[in-house]
């Protein structure tokens, strides 16, 4: 029997999504990218305490997410030095694809914006306000990361 990591891994490695979060029998699953799946699942007031969860990129910004979220694992494909640090100081299991010391913006010209956004965040409510902020900033200027 598959435990809920890994069929949350399997789901989002077969199923084309960006991040999968399982528990039991139920699965949640979003395909949009960067932190705007996480952000929605916590102002919608999703209950996803226990999950697994499987994500293509988890930095700071998304691993502060997932504490609030109450989820007990954390695989990303590609996971930063800070989001496996954010995850284990939280007691949250952290298992990854490859683990890189940080996660670039999309164009691969500097660091993500929401890295940039928690980069002093030291709980992940303060990270929770500055990645509301930045997403905010970032929806009124233009291109969104």
């Amino acid at each position: 029997m598959k435990t809920d990591l890994e069929n949350a891994r399997l789901t989002l490695e077969q199923g084309g999504y960006t991040c999968v979060l399982c528990r039991g029998g139920e699965t949640f699953s979003r395909t949009e990218r960067g932190v705007y799946p996480l952000m929605d699942w916590l102002r919608q007031g999703t209950d996803l305490r226990g999950c697994s969860a499987a994500d293509r990129v988890v930095g700071r910004a998304a691993a502060f997410l997932y504490v609030l979220m109450g989820v007990r694992a954390v695989y990303g494909a590609l996971m930063s030095e800070g989001g496996r640090q954010v995850l284990e100081e939280h007691g949250i299991r952290a298992s990854w694809n490859a683990l890189t010391p940080g996660i670039r913006n999309r164009t691969n010209t500097g660091s993500c914006p929401m890295e940039q956004a928690v980069q002093t965040a030291q709980t992940p409510e303060t990270a929770y306000q500055a990645i509301d902020a930045a997403l905010a900033r970032l929806q009124s200027n233009g291109p969104t990361a």
